[in-house]
């Protein structure tokens, strides 16, 4: 996803699915100038099916100004899932 020309930085991560038990999310820094809504969510998700395995494809997007990262620069993926998994007993 981080060679998609809109894209900025980008952080994948699962999350609970009802269906599968667990999804693929991804969180998007966008390039400037770049709006984010359903459309360009849309646009991200058809361009990573051409290009990716399909377990790989996420299933939705979430956009973000900036990703957490540890000081070390290292993605800080606990923070990005942390919201999806707290109502959760996993």
């Amino acid at each position: 996803l981080i060679t998609h020309p809109d894209v900025l930085d980008v952080g994948v991560f699962g999350v609970p699915d009802d269906e599968w038990g667990h999804a693929v999310k991804a969180a998007v820094h966008l390039a400037d100038g770049v709006p984010a809504d359903a459309h360009t969510e849309a646009a991200i998700i058809e361009w990573a099916r051409d290009h990716l395995a399909h377990y790989k494809v996420p299933r939705s997007i979430d956009f973000h100004d900036e990703l957490p990262r540890y000081t070390n620069g290292k993605l800080h993926r606990r923070k990005l899932r942390e919201p999806y998994w707290e109502p959760q007993d996993a």
